[in-house]
């Protein structure tokens, strides 16, 4: 049986790593990072959103980490 996106994400966050939607593209084949982001979310695992501006095009997005409790 493979694993879904959202428990490959979740592995990947794990090992305290940072995950942007670029990376999550290229590794998971997950387009829409945000809405894996809120099903784990929905699992009440916690995790952060990190704000980030490309530094060549200047564009806003975001990266994603687990919150260390």
């Amino acid at each position: 049986m493979s694993r879904t996106q959202c428990e490959m994400i979740l592995e990947y966050l794990k090992s305290g790593k940072v995950l942007d939607p670029i990376t999550s593209w290229k590794e998971f084949g997950s387009y829409r990072l945000s809405a894996r982001i809120k099903d784990l979310r929905d699992r009440n695992i916690p995790i952060e959103c990190l704000r980030r501006v490309h530094p060549v095009t200047g564009k806003k997005y975001g990266a994603y980490r687990l919150i260390n409790e």
